[in-house]
């Protein structure tokens, strides 16, 4: 379908910030960049009963991270998030109003994981921390006030990678076990090649040429992107993974190989279920302030997760 008039003015409205593109500038410079972007079209944070920034143990050392609790009652369900970005930008802040969202709409502890950053930290890094965080919630629920046994995993974008090899590190590791795997436009496989990076090269706020600077600053020479804690589409065996959910931007280059990943999960007879979303780009779920569709497949992410923690009792 035509592209959504939502999507439409957020994209004229964001060309007006006048921002460079990530490859003509330094990540450093693209960090900042990144949060100007995140920031603009916000409206006033959703409340929470508490909300507190905390450091936890990493591969490398302590990692920032940022508790969201919905409401004072406990035990609740647990969410370790891990943000966009490619792996190089976005931080706990360009992610704070998701995490609110997501918080809310599942009724979970949210825990956002600031894992270390590309260049600076290639490839396997942030899969390793995101992992580390994961490990670490599940044994630290209690003082949480979440329960351990209804423990599950999120992200977009290159967050979404990192959910994906979070689980498939979890199955491959013998823990933690989780509920479910919500995988927002994630990013799947080291490739260029679909027919939705081509239709959608540019114009719709990821570009290709995005996509090709992520992958190279992350990877340590590209043959490594070829590993499945890279491109999880790659992994010969899915089965025995966590249920996920996959969701889909129409107009978004990472649309096939969400959608790919989600096909080979079924599959394996990992219980799937694929929202793809008419007239949409990618990133669309964060702007939930000005997108409906955004605000309907953040209620679809809270509606699964609550569904999925239901059956772990």
């Amino acid at each position: 379908m035509p592209l959504d008039p939502q999507a439409r003015w957020l994209i004229d409205q964001l060309a007006r910030l006048n921002l460079p593109p990530n490859d003509k500038v330094t990540p450093g410079e693209a960090r900042q960049n990144m949060l100007v972007r995140a920031k603009a079209f916000v409206g006033d944070p959703i409340k929470m009963a508490a909300v507190r920034d905390i450091a936890i143990p990493g591969p490398a050392g302590a990692m920032p991270a940022r508790i969201y609790r919905p409401v004072e009652r406990e035990p609740l369900p647990l969410v370790v998030f891990l943000h966009g970005g490619g792996w190089i930008i976005g931080n706990l802040d360009t992610h704070d109003h998701v995490c609110r969202a997501l918080a809310q709409e599942s009724q979970s502890v949210v825990v956002s994981v600031d894992y270390r950053l590309a260049p600076e930290n290639k490839y396997p890094a942030a899969a390793e921390d995101a992992y580390a965080a994961t490990v670490w919630a599940a044994a630290n629920a209690r003082e949480l006030g979440a329960a351990a046994t209804r423990l599950a995993v999120a992200g977009d974008s290159a967050g979404g990678n990192l959910a994906a090899v979070v689980a498939l590190m979890a199955r491959d590791r013998g823990g933690p076990r989780l509920a479910s795997q919500v995988l927002l436009y994630p990013v799947t496989d080291y490739s260029f090649a679909t027919a939705s990076y081509q239709e959608n090269a540019e114009g719709y706020l990821l570009s290709t040429t995005d996509m090709k600077w992520f992958w190279a600053h992350y990877l340590p020479e590209p043959a490594r992107g070829l590993e499945l804690y890279a491109s999880p589409l790659r992994a010969a065996d899915l089965r025995g993974l966590a249920p996920a959910l996959v969701v889909t931007a129409e107009y978004d280059p990472l649309r096939d190989e969400g959608r790919a990943y989600a096909s080979q999960l079924q599959a394996a007879g990992v219980p799937t279920t694929l929202l793809e979303y008419e007239g949409m780009v990618h990133g669309f779920v964060s702007r939930y302030f000005v997108l409906d569709q955004g605000r309907q497949a953040l209620a679809e992410v809270g509606r699964t997760l609550k569904q999925a923690f239901a059956s772990e009792h």
